[in-house]
Parts: structure tokens; C-alpha cells; sequence
């Protein structure tokens, strides 16, 4: 029913004050495909003003099937609810279907794991994908399981880097070389590559791109001399490639990285042989999401996980760790 102090609204804003259950798109659609009435009468113009004491029903059909079909992928639970999942995603992994990948992707292994208790997102039984890590970027990804979640997850990285955030999510990153400060922040835009497609590249008018990063641990090559690096970052903003592009920009390419790294065969050959043997054999880039520190888009709690190092990457630090060049502070301690 409508009230007194509603008398002239916009139908499409009076259901997004009530329904909360429902993004603002999604009833708008409802409206636009006359699945809403007043006082009986279909009503397909979101812009319709109520008035006081109308009746507004919405019918709200089932979720229709995902377009993707889901398939039986072994996952990684780290935390599951009826409202979200948090995944330790292994490197190889591509989160959405895309051109090259219609298949054998994290969201087709999420329609089968959830089944009935993926709710429709956006009319759609589908899971609700707010930030993605590249293909060969294995850890943590949080996805929504119903609109309301997707709406309260996607606000909170929306709003990441304002005073209040909570969100946070921090990465290792093996890199060539280490930067002379131990710490640091990246501070550049981020736009398409204007030769490249595949890439990304620090540009000027690009998205506002901001990363920060701090020395774990340095390695020193064959000879002695530093050759390699541990950084933890932490993403103020989350663009495309943002870590890989960003670290590249400094000098600092991630170990395993064709994309973004300059003479790779040359910096190999300055490791010790059993650490050529690893990282020539990685196959990917050394980036591994390890933290994750959100709230819960529905009850409000306060959720915190982290991932150890896959096999490969611990295998990496741990050859790369036989010929240590001086650590430097834990982080927070300099």
C-alpha cells in the first residue's frame, strides 16, 4: 500500500525502497515486462507516479536457467552460506565464460555446486561474480548467491579505498630484483594496451588505479647478488591486470609472467639451477590472492580468510629462500 509521504514518487524508486530483496535493474525490468500492477492495472512505464492508498503487487517469476551449464569441477570451499561462497581458486582456472572459454570455468562448477540454492540474480539462476582473478592467479574470490548479496558485495568494492572500507585483499607476489624501499605505493592509470588487446598499460585519462606494496623477503641469484624479491600487496582499486601492469611499471615483473615481463630467459639464467627448474617451469604468473577481509553483505559480520601458498609457489619460495639476501622487517614492523 501506498503511504501519504510517497504520494508522487516514481513507481520504479517506491519498489526499490520496499522490495530490497531485488536491485533497482531488476524491478525495473519486472515493470517493463508487465510484471507489476496497481490496484490490478499492468503497469509497464517505470516512471509512473503513485498516489496514496494504490495497491502495487509485483509478481516475481522463477529464475530461468543460466546460460552456462554447470559442470562437476572440483572447488576449494573456504566459507559457504545461503548467502555467499568464498573459493580458493587454483591457477589454470577462468572465472567467467568468455570467447576461448564457453567451458570448464569457476561459474559452470558454481551453478552445479549450488544447485537450488543459487537464487535468480538479475532473473538469472547464476552466481554473482563482483571482482575476478586472472586465469593463472590462484586464491581467494568471494561470489554472491542471490541479488541482495550481490548488491551489498559489489557496493563494498565499489566503495573500497574510502575511510570506512572494510574490504581488503592482499596478494604475494614473487617479482624480479627488489625495490630499494620496503615499502611503497603504485599510484598510476590504468587503460587498454593501444597496440595490444590482450593487455593493459599505464596511461594517462586511463581508471585510477592505486596499488601498495611492501618487501617480504629478498633472494639473491648464483652469484650473490639480489636477483628476486617477495612483495605482499593490497589493491585500492581492482582493475584489470592492476598487479601484474602495476608491478611491471616499477621495474619489478612478476617471475613467470610473458605477458608483462621483459627477458625472462635472461633473468632465469641468474637464478641457481634448482631455482631455473622451478620458475622456468611455473607456466604462470607468481601471484597468489592470500587474503580477503570483507563483510558479510547480509548479516554484517565481519569475515577475514586467508590461503597458503599453492604447492607451486611454495616450492618456488622455497628454492628461491636457499639464498636469502638479508629479509627485511615483518610487515608493519620498519
Amino acid at each position: 500500500m501506498v503511504g501519504a509521504e510517497e504520494t508522487g514518487e516514481r513507481l520504479d524508486r517506491v519498489l526499490a525502497a520496499r522490495v530490497t530483496a531485488l536491485s533497482r535493474s531488476r524491478l525495473k525490468a519486472l515493470i517493463l515486462a508487465g510484471e507489476v500492477a496497481i490496484d490490478g492495472r499492468t503497469i509497464r512505464d517505470p516512471s509512473e507516479r503513485v498516489n496514496h492508498g494504490q495497491a502495487i503487487t509485483v509478481n516475481v517469476p522463477p529464475p530461468t536457467p543460466a546460460a552456462p551449464l554447470g559442470e562437476a569441477i572440483p572447488l576449494t570451499i573456504v566459507y559457504e552460506d545461503n548467502d555467499l561462497i568464498v573459493i580458493d581458486k587454483p591457477a589454470g582456472l577462468v572465472v567467467h565464460p568468455a570467447a576461448g572459454h564457453a567451458s570448464g570455468t569457476l561459474v559452470n562448477a558454481l551453478i552445479a555446486h549450488c544447485g537450488e540454492s543459487l537464487s535468480g540474480i538479475g532473473g538469472v539462476k547464476r552466481p554473482g561474480i563482483v571482482h575476478r582473478l586472472d586465469k593463472d592467479t590462484s586464491g581467494l574470490l568471494v561470489v554472491a548467491k542471490n541479488d541482495k548479496a550481490h548488491r551489498g558485495l559489489a557496493r563494498q568494492f565499489a566503495e573500497k579505498g574510502e575511510e570506512d572500507s572494510v574490504l581488503q585483499r592482499g596478494y604475494l607476489a614473487f617479482v624480479w630484483d627488489a625495490p630499494e624501499r620496503p615499502r611503497g605505493t603504485i599510484d598510476a592509470p590504468l587503460d587498454r594496451h593501444p597496440h595490444a588487446r590482450e593487455k593493459r598499460a599505464v596511461r594517462e585519462g586511463g581508471r585510477a588505479a592505486v596499488t601498495h606494496w611492501e618487501v617480504l623477503e629478498r633472494y639473491a641469484g648464483a652469484d650473490g647478488k639480489g636477483v628476486a624479491s617477495l612483495l605482499a600487496c593490497t589493491l585500492e582499486t581492482g582493475r584489470t591486470h592492476q598487479i601484474r601492469v602495476h608491478l611491471a611499471h616499477i621495474g619489478h615483473p612478476l617471475l613467470g609472467d610473458e605477458l608483462y615481463g621483459k627477458g625472462f630467459k635472461t633473468k632465469l639464467a641468474l637464478l641457481s639451477p634448482k631455482a631455473q627448474a622451478v620458475a622456468g617451469g611455473l607456466g604462470r604468473q607468481a601471484l597468489h590472492a592470500y587474503l580477503l577481509h570483507i563483510h558479510h553483505p547480509i548479516t554484517g559480520a565481519d569475515l577475514a580468510f586467508t590461503s597458503e601458498l599453492p604447492d607451486d609457489l611454495a616450492c618456488l619460495r622455497d628454492v628461491l629462500g636457499e639464498t636469502p639476501q638479508g629479509k627485511p622487517p615483518a610487515p608493519g614492523k620498519a
